[in-house]
């Protein structure tokens, strides 16, 4: 009898056992990925999850300008071909609502969606690997808390090989480190703070860093790059072509309203980042990224690009009269005169904002003129952050020559440098645009 009673309490004990663990089962699959059963949304969670949205930037990909949040669209132009973002609200015709917890952490920690397919990357998974499983969960919480739309995905227009989505496990073989976030022992808990929301939460080094020929990305992290036709620029503490000059306060009001004193504003892709992104950040996260990026490897970029000592030519203007230089009676100046000077004034303080200062910019400092080309055919718009942040396109105005000729003017008025804006380097850029 006492052996019964011993059976019966063992056998008991297993299936109270199994039944806390099905509960909430949990297991690992043969590739070493751990399954668990969705975790029931609380308010918490998608409050949480709607902070790391932010941090991780999903609007800036996957939401087109006037389009529905989060249902994708937006076109990639890459030198392979157009990549279309997909729509990530929970239509589970056409988004992501029929997706578990484990299909969306394995889409960010894989690069794998829920039908087996191979995502591109052009979605940074090679980054968000680095994300924990809860930080993942947390996003998917968010997500699921929007409104469905129904937006079928945009079929890509990729040349061969690059349409041909199998190749993608070649290439994680080769390229994605499927690895999760380790603090860095080195580092402080801010500085690792830092760490984790700018290389996997963040995914700075996306945009900041040099790809190889496999477009992967190398080994020369936020040493700078161009990205859809912008400078990316060097954003590691090198003094001459980074921030290394940049004071902490400059770095930090950068990232929350997307302009710094006496360096600039953002444009462009940046620009998207500051009013989707880092300006919903706390000011205990921003300080954390200014911590991590002064421990960066300082690097020296390839763009050429580095600010010069102020010229004289900017210097002895005042902000309604530049100075004698011998190019006031050219194509350049004259246009700077008549559609440039009333905002960005002649000494480049800016009139009716800081963010139209010129004085100090990389954008004025580059000879290629790349990011100051850009803005004039594309203009910038930081109104989400500022209302008087913005700047008109200028494309439709002028020809490619006349454009030429401003920006060369600029870079020497404000940079102290001979620029090499052509008209054909500006119809170049013209047409990608387009």
């Amino acid at each position: 009898m006492k052996a019964l009673l011993k059976l019966v309490a063992a056998l008991g004990a297993i299936v109270i056992v199994g039944a806390a663990g099905f509960a909430g089962w949990r297991f690992v699959t043969s590739d070493g990925e751990v399954r668990a059963a969705d975790v029931t949304p609380t308010p918490e969670l998608v409050e949480r999850g709607k902070y790391l949205t932010a941090a991780a930037d999903c609007a800036a990909c996957h939401t087109t300008p006037g389009g529905k949040p989060f249902a994708g669209g937006v076109a990639f132009k890459l030198p392979f071909g157009v990549l279309y973002s997909t729509n990530i609200t929970p239509d589970k015709a056409t988004g992501i609502g029929d997706w578990s917890d484990d299909d969306f952490v394995r889409a960010l920690h894989k690069g794998v969606a829920k039908d087996g397919s191979n995502l591109y990357p052009a979605f940074p998974y090679t980054s968000y690997t680095g994300l924990t499983r809860d930080d993942a969960v947390a996003i998917k919480a968010y997500l699921f808390s929007l409104a469905a739309e129904n937006a079928p995905a945009k079929e890509n227009d990729l040349v061969f090989p690059f349409n041909q989505r199998w190749a993608m496990k070649v290439w994680n073989v080769a390229f994605l480190d499927q690895k999760r976030f380790r603090p860095d022992p080195e580092l402080n808990e801010a500085e690792n703070r830092g760490a984790y929301l700018a290389t996997a939460l963040g995914h700075c080094g996306e945009c900041h860093t040099p790809r190889n020929a496999a477009f992967a990305l190398s080994g020369k992290e936020f040493a700078g790059t161009e990205i859809r036709g912008w400078r990316a620029y060097n954003i590691t503490p090198d003094k001459t072509v980074g921030i290394g000059d940049w004071s902490d306060e400059q770095i930090a009001s950068y990232l929350a309203t997307g302009h710094a004193e006496g360096r600039g504003a953002a444009s462009g892709p940046m620009a998207e980042v500051i009013a989707n992104s880092t300006k919903f950040l706390t000011k205990e996260d921003i300080a954390a990224m200014v911590a991590y990026l002064r421990k960066v490897e300082p690097r020296v970029s390839d763009d050429g690009v580095t600010v010069a000592k102020a010229p004289d030519s900017m210097l002895s203007s005042s902000a309604w009269a530049a100075a004698p230089s011998g190019a006031e009676g050219g194509l350049g100046a004259r246009i700077f005169q008549g559609a440039c000077a009333s905002c960005h004034q002649w000494n480049g303080k800016g009139q009716q904002t800081p963010y139209a200062a010129l004085a100090g910019t990389r954008a004025v400092n580059d000879p290629e003129g790349v990011n100051l080309v850009q803005v004039m055919l594309e203009g910038s718009d930081l109104r989400a952050v500022h209302q008087a942040a913005w700047m008109p396109k200028f494309g439709a105005a002028y020809t490619d020559a006349e454009l030429a000729a401003v920006a060369n003017y600029v870079i020497q008025h404000f940079g102290g440098k001979p620029g090499q804006v052509t008209p054909e380097k500006v119809a170049k850029r013209r047409e990608a645009g387009g």
